[in-house]
């Protein structure tokens, strides 16, 4: 039982927060260990679109435990792409896997949600590899379901 208290007390002390400069090193390492690809370049420039004359709407969020980052989310509002409402869009959603069962996407998630809902959007949309089983399960297990639009590729020569 000892492990099953410290597992609920290590779930309560996740701490979710918006991503500082000082972050950037963390999101890259945890980038890529989940994904296997070292990204720096584009977690730098997506952390630059946080910049007060930078007006992208980002919302950029990390989940801390004990001063240590285990996972981040980021997304902004788009409108009117393609005939769409205005609605909120996940970029990118990753969490250290050594603590995947304490809800700490489900977190970074719903506060994500949150600050869609104050910007005035009713809509929340991602997008996935089809073959990504986790991710799915995942999504789905958080009420998402296929929505109206279908995404289509080209390969250029």
């Amino acid at each position: 039982m000892k492990g099953g208290a410290a597992s609920v007390s290590a779930a309560d002390n996740v701490r979710i927060r918006t991503v500082t400069a000082e972050d950037l090193p963390a999101i890259v390492k945890l980038d890529e260990a989940v994904t296997g690809g070292a990204k720096p370049g584009y977690w730098r420039a997506l952390l630059s679109d946080l910049e007060p004359c930078n007006k992208h709407d980002l919302t950029f969020l990390v989940a801390e435990l004990e001063g240590r980052v285990i996972g981040f989310i980021t997304g902004n509002v788009r409108a009117f792409e393609f005939g769409s409402e205005a609605c909120g869009w996940v970029f990118a959603l990753t969490v250290d896997p050594s603590v995947r069962d304490k809800n700490v996407g489900t977190r970074l998630f719903d506060e994500l949600c949150n600050r869609f809902r104050r910007a005035g959007v009713a809509k929340v949309r991602t997008m996935l590899a089809r073959d990504n089983d986790l991710v799915l399960a995942f999504f789905r297990s958080l009420g998402m379901m296929a929505g109206p639009f279908i995404q289509l590729e080209k390969d250029l020569d």
